[in-house]
């Protein structure tokens, strides 16, 4: 694979992406790379292609591999590790979103339930903060169950529903 210029402004960006997102530079660089790659590539390669470290390649395809992103693979007759990232663009959006909710939504939702039990017991609490917690726990709530339906739609469901943007926006009204 040959890295043009818009092949390294996409990996470029995918990994100030990463950034914004809690995830190492490298390793978002690292899924863009492998995303965008016509074949599975091997650490090597990976490393030479972005001029990062062996070391810290392996570490960050790894991390890809916990996060259900990259998968490894093998071709017949050759004794290297191949990488390949998910191809499939709703496929590996439903793989980040289930990643986020459990490291971020499912906490808060916990700490949130727990918050709005303790918050009555608190006889100093004022009313508006109390109500600003219960409201903080039935949208986080209301998200939750939003996706716990959502993820289990097909994927060409969900690109039809995706796709109706305009359509239901008028239905519910602005």
């Amino acid at each position: 694979m040959k890295i043009t210029p818009v092949i390294e402004k996409y990996i470029n960006h995918w990994g100030e992406m990463g950034l914004r997102w809690g995830t190492n530079r490298t390793v978002a660089q690292i899924q863009a790379l492998l995303y965008l790659s016509p074949k599975p590539l091997t650490a090597e390669e990976i490393s030479s292609l972005l001029s990062v470290v062996q070391s810290h390649v392996s570490t960050s395809l790894r991390e890809l591999q916990n996060y259900g992103v990259v998968n490894m693979t093998h071709i017949a007759g050759d004794r290297n590790d191949y990488f390949e990232s998910i191809h499939d663009v709703w496929e590996l959006f439903r793989v980040i979103i289930e990643q986020r909710k459990q490291k971020e939504l499912s906490p808060t939702l916990k700490m949130l339930n727990e918050c709005s039990i303790e918050i009555e017991k608190e006889n100093e609490a004022h009313q508006v903060t109390r109500e600003r917690i219960h409201n903080m726990l039935s949208f986080v709530n209301s998200i939750n169950n939003w996706y716990e339906k959502i993820k289990s739609i097909s994927n060409s469901a969900l690109q039809k529903i995706m796709s109706l943007g305009n359509a239901i926006t008028k239905f519910v009204g602005k």
